[in-house]
């Protein structure tokens, strides 16, 4: 059996339907099922048994655990995702799980320059030092949530502070394909793994390409991170520590040039999905 936590979540959900589309059954954890099942479709709900459980609570993840081989471990990052996620490693290791799936995040390393990947780099190492099977996988910037942006994108601006730098981005859909490979298939079992798209994408490019879509001029405007930081409290109404997480992957890819490799495609045996088509999906929500 196959438990999936942060189901709620893009990389959660989209597993859970990658699994269903191979014939997987699996157990979705959230602290509310019946609002966790509300939010799964019909054919990925048949699929998957939906159970209480709370990263804060360790009995309740033990519980849902027992009986698994295999924990897809992804959280939303915030101030207390290392903590939750160390929760539930001690309890899957308490109740036998065989192999657990982290999501992790790019420059996972102790003296990261962007918070929450040093915290992931704690989760990194206490998964190493328990002995358990694990495949990490490093996923870069999701396309879902260049979504966040829409309603600036819609008033024709974007703002940023990665001047020329690319990034790589990510659908949260082929995260999830990625996932449910390391969960099924021999091949991928262990190791880790980065995960980009195709193509980097600089700011001025994307806005670029926004344009051309929408069919009206989008305007990349540069800001310094403590600009950015500012903009991201004041009128995008983030709390502090996101706006401060944004600003930090932004500058990672101004100090550490992103180049897509093809880890996504030597894992599922297709090419990513692609900006372009993921923008054209959600053209309506940029006005």
């Amino acid at each position: 059996m196959i438990v999936i936590m942060g189901a709620t979540g893009a990389t959660g959900g989209a597993t859970l339907r990658s699994l269903t589309a191979l014939g997987v059954p699996s157990r979705a954890l959230g602290r509310d099922p019946a609002r966790l099942a509300a939010t799964l479709d019909e054919r990925t709900l048949a699929g998957t048994t939906p159970l209480a459980a709370d990263a804060a609570d360790p009995a309740s993840l033990r519980e849902a655990f027992r009986g698994a081989r295999q924990l897809l471990l992804t959280m939303a990052n915030g101030p207390h995702q290392v903590r939750y996620e160390l929760n539930a490693i001690e309890a899957a290791l308490d109740c036998g799980v065989e192999h657990i799936v982290k999501i992790s995040a790019p420059a996972a390393e102790p003296d990261s320059p962007v918070a929450v990947s040093r915290g992931h780099h704690l989760i990194e190492q206490r998964l190493r030092s328990s002995g358990i099977t694990t495949t990490v996988l490093r996923p870069y910037a999701f396309m879902q949530k260049l979504l966040l942006l829409a309603p600036g994108i819609a008033a024709g601006v974007m703002h940023g502070a990665m001047g020329q730098a690319r990034c790589n981005y990510v659908d949260a859909r082929d995260i999830g394909d990625a996932a449910a490979e390391a969960l099924t298939r021999p091949g991928p079992t262990g190791g880790t793994y980065p995960l980009t798209g195709g193509r980097a994408y600089s700011h001025p490019e994307l806005t670029a390409l926004l344009g051309e879509l929408l069919g009206r001029p989008v305007r990349y405007i540069d800001l310094s991170p403590s600009e950015l930081h500012a903009h991201l409290v004041g009128r995008a109404g983030m709390p502090h520590w996101l706006a401060a997480h944004v600003v930090e992957i932004q500058q990672l890819a101004v100090v550490r040039e992103e180049v897509p490799d093809d880890t996504f495609h030597r894992l599922t045996g297709r090419a990513p999905r692609t900006l372009e088509a993921f923008l054209g999906e959600h053209l309506h929500l940029f006005g």
